[in-house]
């Protein structure tokens, strides 16, 4: 499955099924922190809990079977606003936690 999580004016599209509100909040966080690792570290840096969802850098909109809002700093940006309403008019429920 592929979704995205917004949080703030950050955005992730996301392998794995639809997360719960912790784990969402968890991977939100995990994300949206730059850390600097030397290859091969990246792995087991991730959390456990946290390893059945990878970021993705490309996927069609088509593709897209869930949505996470969690909060973060600021808006969602006026692209990710548009994305959204698309979902929605798909009938892709929104879930706002």
């Amino acid at each position: 499955m592929i979704g995205i999580l917004v949080s703030g004016e950050n955005h992730f599209i996301v392998r794995g099924p639809l997360p719960d509100r912790a784990t969402a909040l968890a991977l939100a966080r995990h994300w949206t922190v730059i850390q600097i690792r030397q290859q091969g570290e990246a792995a087991e840096a991730i959390p456990p809990l946290l390893r059945n969802w990878t970021m993705v850098t490309r996927a069609f909109r088509e593709d897209l079977e869930w949505a996470v809002l969690v909060p973060g700093d600021g808006e969602a940006t006026p692209a990710v606003a548009r994305l959204l309403e698309e979902l929605s008019q798909r009938g892709i429920t929104i879930r706002r936690d």
